[in-house]
C-alpha cells in the first residue's frame, strides 16, 4: 500500500488541528493547544487506490524556550513531506499574510535537498564523457577528456547510455518541478462569514500566485471540504510519483549545439 507523508502548515488559531482530526477521527475539536505537533495515520481509498496517509499537524506557535528545536524540526519535515496544506483564517488577516514565507521555505528547503542528492552539472559532463563520440574525431576527445571547461559550452551529438538515461530524465524532471510542490491553500472557518476579512478572491489569487496550486474554504466545524482537501492532495502526490511519470525510449539521440 501507498504511503503518502503529508503536512498541514499555518499559525496558530487557524485550525489545522481541527480539520486534521475532523478527518481522520470525524469529530470537531473545539480548542487545542497550539504547541503541541501530532501525527496521524489514516488508511483511505481514493480512486480506487487504498492509501495509508501519515498526517503531521504541526504547532502554529513556538514557545520562548523552544525556537531553535521548532526550527529545525519544521526544516525536517518541509524535507520529508510529499505534500503540504497550507492553513489561513478567513477572520484573521495575519494568518493569511503568514503563508508567503512558509512557501518559500518549503521551496526553499525542497530546492536544498534535490541539490545535495544530484549536482546535475557533474551528471552531464560524466554523461558525456561517456558516450561514443560520432562527431569529434578521437583526439579531440581526448583533449576534452583532460580539458577543465565549462559543460555550458560543450558541443556534442551522438547517444548517450541507457544506464544513465534515467538519472537525466530524473533531473530535468526534478528541476521543472522545484516549483510545483504538491500543496493545497485552505481557507478555514468559511461558516464563519459574519467574521470574515480574507475575500475567497485574495485566496484565488494567492493560489494563482503558488504555482495555480488546488484552493479551497473549508469548516472543520461544519465538515466542509475536508475530505475533499485531503483526497486532492493525494492526487497531486500520486501523480509526481515515477511510476506515474510518462516513460522514455531505452535509446535516444541528445543533441547540445552550443560551440566549445
Amino acid at each position: 500500500m501507498r504511503e503518502y507523508k503529508i503536512v498541514v502548515l499555518g499559525s496558530g488559531g487557524v485550525g489545522k488541528s481541527a480539520l486534521t482530526v475532523q478527518f481522520v477521527q470525524g469529530i470537531f475539536v473545539e480548542k487545542y493547544d497550539p504547541t503541541i505537533e501530532d501525527s496521524y495515520r489514516k488508511q483511505v481509498e481514493v480512486d480506487n487506490q487504498q492509501c495509508m496517509l501519515e498526517i503531521l499537524d504541526t504547532a502554529g506557535t513556538v514557545s520562548e524556550e523552544g525556537g531553535e528545536q521548532f526550527t529545525a524540526m519544521r526544516d525536517l519535515y518541509m524535507k520529508n513531506g510529499q505534500g503540504f496544506v497550507l492553513v489561513y483564517s478567513i477572520t484573521a488577516q495575519s494568518t493569511f499574510n503568514d503563508l508567503q514565507d512558509l512557501r518559500e521555505q518549503i521551496l526553499r528547503i525542497k530546492k536544498g535537498l534535490h541539490e545535495a542528492q544530484i549536482n546535475p552539472r557533474h551528471l552531464i559532463m560524466s554523461m558525456c564523457l561517456s558516450v561514443s563520440v560520432t562527431r569529434l574525431e578521437k583526439m579531440e576527445a581526448m583533449r576534452l577528456e583532460s580539458a577543465s571547461f565549462d559543460i555550458t559550452s560543450f558541443s556534442y551529438q551522438g547517444e548517450y547510455p541507457v544506464s544513465l538515461e534515467g538519472q537525466f530524465d530524473n533531473v530535468v524532471t526534478q528541476q521543472s518541478s522545484l516549483n510545483d510542490v504538491p500543496m493545497v491553500l485552505v481557507g478555514n472557518k468559511c461558516d464563519l462569514e459574519d467574521e470574515r476579512v480574507v475575500g475567497k478572491d485574495q485566496g484565488l489569487n494567492l493560489a494563482k500566485q503558488f504555482n495555480n496550486c488546488s484552493f479551497m474554504e473549508t469548516s472543520a466545524k461544519a465538515k466542509i471540504g475536508v475530505t475533499d482537501l485531503f483526497y486532492d492532495l493525494v492526487r497531486q502526490i500520486a501523480r509526481r510519483m515515477p511510476e506515474n511519470q510518462p516513460k522514455r525510449n531505452k535509446r535516444k539521440s541528445a543533441s547540445y549545439s552550443k560551440n566549445i
